[in-house]
């Protein structure tokens, strides 16, 4: 499979990027600076230069970007771009989604971002993230959204293993919530292969 990872060079994207030559895929890294690329073939584009003929080739482009502090609002429209850029094409769109979209009640009216105890600095970056999944879930491009738990430990061991769940939160049998980066890239580089969870959100943890 051929596939590209936007933000490679990244704490998640790089992990993604490892896993993935791994498994013998053909890996391409999309940087903005070709010295942080982690992959003998690479792109330097921003995500808003990227074009059509940049990503048309390839049967998987994979999110792993991070927008933080006063560039939060940029999840919205970074994501609207990339809509367009695969619209017309057969790439499928993985992204990397946050937690605090996911809902706490069945009815789905209630996301963990609006819960009393979740903490008010991760709001705005959960409020974005789950709009751009709002994006995405009127969009016609072949997407998945990938929410980890709500515990997300960029140090936390690589296990091998991992629950996939839905939209909802969940928890393990000790009540936590909880996944490493490395597991992570694990369960994305799975949905590659796999392909299960077509135009879905899901979500993973331990």
């Amino acid at each position: 499979m051929k596939i590209a990872v936007i933000g490679a060079n990244g704490k998640e994207g790089s992990l993604i990027v490892e896993e993935a030559l791994d498994r013998g895929m053909d890996v391409t890294s999309i940087v903005r600076d070709e010295k942080k690329a982690k992959t003998d073939k690479f792109l330097v584009r921003d995500v808003y230069s990227l074009k059509k003929d940049d990503v048309k080739d390839f049967d998987v482009l994979v999110d792993a970007l991070g927008f933080f502090g006063p560039n939060v609002d940029q999840y919205v429209p970074a994501t609207k771009h990339l809509i367009e850029v695969l619209e017309g094409t057969n790439t499928r769109l993985l992204v990397v989604g946050g937690a605090g979209s996911l809902y706490v009640d069945k009815a789905h009216t209630k996301q963990l971002y609006q819960e009393a105890d979740f903490p008010e600095s991760v709001k705005p970056l959960s409020e974005e993230m789950g709009k751009s999944l709002d994006v995405l879930r009127e969009s016609d491009i072949n997407w998945t959204f990938i929410s980890p738990a709500a515990s997300f430990d960029a140090k936390g061991p690589k296990t091998d293993e991992y629950v996939l769940a839905g939209e909802e939160l969940t928890f393990d049998k000790n009540g936590k919530s909880e996944i490493s980066y490395a597991d992570f890239a694990l369960a994305m580089v799975d949905e590659i292969v796999n392909a299960k969870h077509q135009k879905e959100r899901i979500s993973v943890r331990w």
